[in-house]
């Protein structure tokens, strides 16, 4: 069953795989935008700081260590720990009050946790979703009464092809992805009688720091599980160093910030996972789709 809210026909997901060049039509950002952007300081963030900076946006990103942000025209660098709703509100009305209002709020920042989830501390658990989740949630509470006074607006939440294909031994990193998917189509609905826009960016393994500043839960498990673990965590890194550069990301995040109807969602990464992988996590039954999980992560 499908629901459809608003006139007109709904915005379609859309795929940009690495080579696609023109394949996504990006317009030229409006360089009197304003922009709050988390996880600023590498990766996909650090990518789009950059690019925006180049089309002369003005853009607030956030780093835990304000030091690690980068120097660039328009870049105003916000102190931020997304772990702690006090710094939350704390960062959010410091960059407000310069900004006066922002017309796009990127939820982007993101680490992972690797490790059996049965043996995993529950506080790296938590601490997951309040980032993933609770932190992007928070931020969207915040931006949104301006953007609902001014009626427009932009909200883009930076996902993971995780969220429908669950990486193994990355399960809570994977389940705080897919809520926060369901969080972004909620409240697309629930804004569908607004001018403001909610979008998905999906992107699958991106060539970042990713796994290196994964946090390695230190667990005495038997031969097996351990075999397991590390056929797991190699075939992460082996496809990730393979994988497409994070300007990918940042272009389609570009492209969807100045398009009037933007897709709902956005998947990038190599051919395979930004067209082929959506497809089957869509058409195959479930238990065929956890085989060529197993089989993919040689478990």
């Amino acid at each position: 069953m499908f629901l459809v809210v608003g006139a007109g026909p709904p915005p379609r997901p859309e795929h940009l795989a690495a080579g696609d060049g023109g394949h996504y039509n990006c317009r030229s950002v409006n360089a009197s935008k304003k922009i709050f952007l988390t996880g600023a300081s590498a990766g996909i963030g650090l990518e789009t700081a950059r690019l925006l900076a180049e089309r002369g946006c003005n853009v607030w990103g956030t780093s835990r260590d304000p030091a690690r942000l980068p120097k660039l025209p328009g870049f105003h660098p916000v102190q931020m720990d997304l772990l702690q709703t006090k710094s939350i509100h704390t960062g959010f009305a410091a960059a407000l009050q310069e900004a006066g209002a922002f017309d796009v709020l990127i939820n982007n920042a993101g680490a992972g946790v690797f490790g059996p989830l049965d043996s995993m501390p529950t506080e790296l658990v938590r601490e997951q979703f309040q980032l993933l989740v609770d932190a992007p949630l928070e931020l969207i509470r915040l931006a949104l009464p301006q953007m609902r006074n001014r009626d427009r607006g932009t909200i883009v939440n930076v996902t993971s092809l995780a969220a429908i294909l669950p990486v193994p031994f990355l399960t809570p990193y994977s389940a705080a992805k897919a809520a926060l998917s369901v969080l972004t189509q909620g409240l697309r609905v629930e804004l569908a009688n607004t001018a403001i826009r909610v979008v998905e960016i999906r992107p699958g393994d991106i060539n970042t720091a990713f796994h290196e500043a994964t946090k390695k839960v230190d667990v005495a498990a038997d031969p097996e599980n351990q075999n397991r673990m590390r056929a797991a965590g190699e075939t992460a890194i082996r496809n990730m160093a393979a994988a497409p550069s994070p300007a990918l990301v940042a272009k389609a995040i570009v492209c969807v910030i100045e398009n009037p109807r933007p897709p709902a969602m956005v998947t990038v990464g190599g051919l395979f996972q930004a067209r082929v992988a959506p497809l089957a996590a869509r058409l195959l039954p479930p238990r065929l789709l956890e085989f060529g999980l197993r089989r993919y992560y040689r478990l």
